[in-house]
């Protein structure tokens, strides 16, 4: 069967955003303008399409990300519609796995801002998500309709906090109350909207009182676009000749796809204005999957690099970037196609396991609602049931044509709580479970306390955590008592020293021989573990060398302080010795084990909590109360500013200190206070502090 939509026309898009900027509303128009609704489910109804989760209906935010395809066709535009998969992703910063691995597979992005507010803390981070992944993006400044709300300012918290490459190729006619549409500096056509839901879209000459603005902001605009193509640069600067429409825009796609220019639009998608140039702006400068450089992977045998280019023709490659716990079909496994195609019924190999598995069904979500498909083409963005082997990151390919694609990294959980299931019942049915939740979320982990019995489940943040207790009562059937919240601390060192250890046994027969000398050393905060051999040949052999490593790490997840696991340590073996006979794996494991402990106590060890980065907007009156607050949970201010009537604080804060401050804040501020906090870095936790830790664990 040949596909439907071509590759050229095909997009990938997600919206990513702060909390509350709009990115589901935003979501909600496009699939009414789209036609894949005929009614618009508003987020604070309870309502959205994409927010079909309980926790989201009752809550109005999003919490998972949730996958929908459309069809669109520019104003104008006379050729076959794009095929557009949208991703609707979670603005809170304890879901950010969502984003992350959303973005990975993503060839462009919207990114939402309040055109109030601006740039706010998580519109910086899901920013350098996309950098990471070199996702090319658009800017859609929203809620122009607030009070408040002023394009100029929320461009300027762009260009100074984000990037210089944003360039405006809107401006509002109107701003807050008076908001009344928005002009096409490309175009120069002032766009209006209208009918009961916006959905009546006209081109109109340009207000007088605007012409001399719009007339100026486009001429800054063609300068910027100009400077990113040669010939067009000598027709306009030098020849003095005008630049056609099509000429614009082919120029900045290129320069999107290349993350040189950065497009700037407006709108109120509340209000239903503005989402269909948002719509447009995505299928003319976004990319499509051919604009982009093939996929790069590695040969699982021979370890060299290898491409995938886009095309329906080269060997089936597809990244699995999400899998879901359907109460109806069982396991979902949603995947990005990069490459080939796949009917139904086919056999993959997942290339991270090396185990087979069979494509039963396939699927096209529509966010919870699913639509069997008998084949899928490179570009796609599909979901299957029922994978026994396949988790978020894994490649799915022909057999025959092996390749293993880089797989996303999560950050580590920050902060875990006891859970205890109320029945006997609950308990059978609790790990299961919780596997369950671990395979769909990779921030998120179980464990059980071997000493005490109890099992300790971590995540991102308070609401995290609490949104995966309220599924095992919801979606599980499983009621759990839950303990007081506890910081996710490590243990570091932070001075080189080097020690000596011997591992011997003898008891009748064949005894255990292992000696090590090592030298650790501190790295830099986040750099992780680096374990360095510098034996010289003959000392110990070859094949006794990872067991030494095993040692360490075995050694490093318990701690040496408090039983919190070590980070940023790299570990030298330098010298040692064996016996012909009684060496073995498991005496020099034992050995790298005991020698690090040594080493390790005599570097400085230290206790490292993680640090939150807050902002806090509250009334002008409570200002000082509020920083007062902050001051005495250890934080400290970086910046405060005004936004209105309002005051903002940015600070950091140990998210020791910070358990409960929601409620907190409430009452200094009566209520009308606000906060965002994500996790930001660790640091070493204060002498005095640190002594309190070790007592509480060690008594």
């Amino acid at each position: 069967m040949p596909r439907k939509h071509s590759l050229e026309k095909t997009r990938n898009i997600g919206i990513i955003a702060h909390i509350d900027a709009g990115k589901t509303t935003t979501t909600e128009r496009i699939l009414f303008y789209t036609g894949l609704s005929h009614k618009i489910g508003e987020v604070h109804e309870g309502e959205a399409v994409t927010d079909w989760m309980e926790q989201e209906k009752e809550r109005g935010i999003t919490i998972t990300s949730a996958a929908v395809t459309c069809l669109w066709k520019p104003m104008g535009y006379e050729g076959d519609a794009y095929h557009i998969n949208i991703i609707d992703t979670p603005g809170h910063i304890d879901f950010t796995a969502e984003v992350q691995r959303s973005l990975r597979v993503l060839d462009g992005a919207i990114v939402a801002f309040d055109g109030v507010a601006g740039v706010e803390p998580q519109s910086e981070t899901v920013w350098r998500q996309a950098d990471k992944f070199f996702v090319p993006r658009i800017c859609f400044i929203n809620k122009m309709d607030r009070i408040g709300a002023s394009f100029e300012k929320s461009l300027d918290s762009i260009l100074e906090k984000l990037s210089p490459n944003a360039i405006a190729i809107q401006i509002p006619i109107g701003e807050e109350k008076d908001f009344d549409g928005v002009i096409d500096l490309i175009t120069m056509k002032a766009i209006k909207f209208s009918g009961e839901l916006g959905e009546i879209v006209s081109e109109e000459e340009i207000p007088e009182n605007l012409i001399k603005k719009a007339k100026k902001e486009r001429e800054k605009m063609l300068e910027r676009i100009a400077s990113e193509d040669e010939s067009l640069l000598e027709k306009y600067f030098k020849n003095k000749e005008e630049i056609s429409i099509d000429e614009i825009r082919k120029t900045l796609k290129t320069a999107t796809i290349a993350c040189k220019l950065i497009p700037v639009l407006c709108g109120s998608s509340l209000k239903n204005k503005g989402v269909q140039p948002l719509l447009d702006s995505a299928c003319y400068y976004l990319p499509s999957p051919l604009d982009l450089p093939p996929v790069e992977g590695i040969d699982p045998k021979t370890k060299e690099k290898i491409e995938r280019k886009a095309s329906d023709d080269e060997p089936f490659t597809a990244l699995a970037f999400k899998i879901a716990s359907d109460p109806y079909v069982g396991t979902l496994t949603y995947f990005r196609v990069y490459s080939g195609q796949l009917k139904k019924g086919s056999y993959l190999l997942n290339t991270t396991t090396g185990q087979k598995e069979r494509i039963g069904r396939l699927i096209r979500m529509q966010s919870n609602q699913r639509h069997e498909i008998d084949e899928i083409f490179a570009g796609d963005i599909a979901a299957t049931v029922g994978l026994k082997d396949t988790s978020t990151g894994h490649t799915l390919c022909e057999e025959t044509a092996p390749i293993i694609l880089e797989k996303a990294v999560f950050p580590e959980p920050v902060i875990s709580v006891r859970v205890e299931p109320k029945t006997r019942d609950d308990q059978e049915k609790m790990g299961q479970s919780l596997g369950k939740l671990m395979q769909e979320d990779p921030t998120f982990r179980a464990t059980k306390n071997t000493e005490t019995g109890e099992t300790i489940i971590s995540g991102m943040g308070e609401l995290h955590l609490e949104i995966l207790v309220d599924r095992l009562k919801r979606e599980f059937n499983i009621n759990v008592n839950v303990g007081k919240p506890q910081v996710a601390y490590k243990e570091t060192i932070f001075k080189t020293a080097e020690a000596e250890a011997k591992f011997v046994r003898q008891s009748g027969g064949r005894g255990q021989y292992g000696h090590v000398f090592l030298r650790v050393e501190p790295k830099e905060r986040g750099a992780g573990f680096e374990f360095l051999n510098e034996i010289k040949e003959g000392t110990i052999p070859r094949e006794f060398i990872p067991a030494v490593e095993k040692g360490i790490k075995e050694a490093m997840t318990k701690g040496i302080i408090a039983g919190y696991p070590m980070v940023d340590i790299a570990v030298a073996l330098y010298d040692g010795s064996y016996h012909d006979v009684d060496s073995s794996d498991f005496a020099f494991q034992i050995a790298g084990s005991m020698c690090f402990q040594n080493a390790a106590k005599k570097a400085d060890p230290s206790l490292l909590e993680p640090i939150m980065k807050l902002e806090v907007v509250a009334p002008a009156q409570f200002f000082g109360d509020a920083m007062g607050d902050i001051n005495s949970r250890r934080g400290k201010i970086s910046e405060t500013k005004d936004r209105l009537n309002l005051k903002v604080i940015d600070a950091y804060a140990p998210l020791a200190t910070m358990f409960g401050y929601a409620t907190a804040l409430r009452s200094l501020t009566q209520g009308r206070g606000t906060f965002t906090m994500e996790f930001d870095h660790y640091e070493k936790v204060p002498n005095n502090i640190a002594e309190e830790i070790i007592e509480g664990k060690t008594r």
